[in-house]
C-alpha cells in the first residue's frame, strides 16, 4: 500500500500548474503585441491536456495516490500555433482582440485561485509548525 501524499506533491503539482498559466499570460501578452502584425498566427499552451493525461494514465484508486505518483517532469507545456490555417483578416493574421482578453482574463483567474490555494497550504503548513 502506498504512504500518504505528501503535502509537498500538491504544492509541487500547483507550482507547475503556476508556471504554465504564466507562460500562457506571456504567449497571450505576445499575440496582443501582434495583433497587427500581418501573417501573425496566434500561440497557446497545451498543458491541461498533458496533465489530464497523466492522470489518466495512473492506475491508482484515489486522487492523492495519482499526485503523489506523478512525473511532473514528464508533464511539459507546449506551445503551439492556434488555428495556424485560419485567418480572420486578408493580411493572414489570426488574432482576434476580444477573444485574447477574454482567455487573458480565465488565465488570470485560474492563476490567482491557483496562488490562493497554494497560501492556504502554506497557512495550514505554518500553523502545524506552531
Amino acid at each position: 500500500m502506498l504512504g500518504a501524499t505528501n503535502v509537498y506533491d500538491y504544492i509541487n503539482l500547483m507550482s507547475k500548474t503556476l508556471d504554465a498559466t504564466a507562460m500562457r499570460q506571456e504567449l497571450i501578452n505576445n499575440n496582443i503585441a501582434n495583433v497587427n502584425t500581418p501573417g501573425y498566427k496566434r500561440k497557446d499552451l497545451r498543458f491541461e491536456r498533458e496533465l489530464r493525461n497523466a492522470f489518466a494514465k495512473a492506475t491508482e484508486d484515489t486522487v492523492d495516490a495519482r499526485v503523489k505518483n506523478l512525473d511532473l517532469d514528464a508533464i511539459t507545456p507546449q506551445t503551439y500555433i492556434d488555428y495556424s490555417e485560419l485567418s480572420y483578416r486578408y493580411d493572414g493574421n489570426n488574432v482576434d482582440i476580444n477573444t485574447e482578453n477574454a482567455i487573458s482574463a480565465k488565465n488570470q483567474i485560474k492563476y490567482n485561485g491557483m496562488m490562493d490555494l497554494m497560501n492556504m497550504d502554506f497557512s495550514m503548513l505554518r500553523s502545524v509548525m506552531q
